[in-house]
C-alpha cells in the first residue's frame, strides 16, 4: 500500500543537474495497492519484490515500465491463491493516475 510513486525523468531544464521527479497517484482513492511477491529465506531472511510491466497511458510519457498497480476490487483476490495472478495484471485506464511535478 503506498499514496503514490514517483518517477524521475531527465531535466527539460538545460543545465538543471537533477532529474526532474514526477508524483503518480490515482485520482479520487487516498491509497493504492502495489502487486508484489514476498518470501523468507534462510539466506536473506524476508525477502520482498514489486512486480513492474508494460507502462499504462499515464506512464508511457515518463518511463518504459511501471510497477504493478492493482485496482480496489483485486485488492483482496491478490491474496487469493486460487485467482490467476495475470488475471489482474493490467494496465490502468488512460487518467486514471494523476502526475504532478514535484522537483
Amino acid at each position: 500500500m503506498a499514496d503514490g510513486f514517483y518517477e524521475f525523468t531527465d531535466p527539460a531544464e538545460k543545465g538543471k543537474k537533477r532529474k526532474d521527479k514526477w508524483l503518480f497517484t490515482k485520482r479520487g482513492q487516498p491509497i493504492i495497492c502495489i502487486a508484489g511477491i514476498w518470501r523468507a529465506t534462510k539466506d536473506v531472511g524476508e525477502a520482498f519484490t514489486m512486480l513492474t510491466m508494460e507502462p499504462g497511458p499515464d506512464i508511457a510519457p515518463y518511463h518504459d515500465r511501471q510497477i504493478v498497480i492493482l485496482e480496489r476490487d483485486a485488492w483482496a483476490d491478490w491474496l487469493d491463491p486460487s485467482v490467476p495472478a495475470q488475471s489482474l495484471i493490467r494496465p490502468l485506464a488512460a487518467g486514471t493516475l494523476q502526475v504532478e511535478q514535484v522537483g
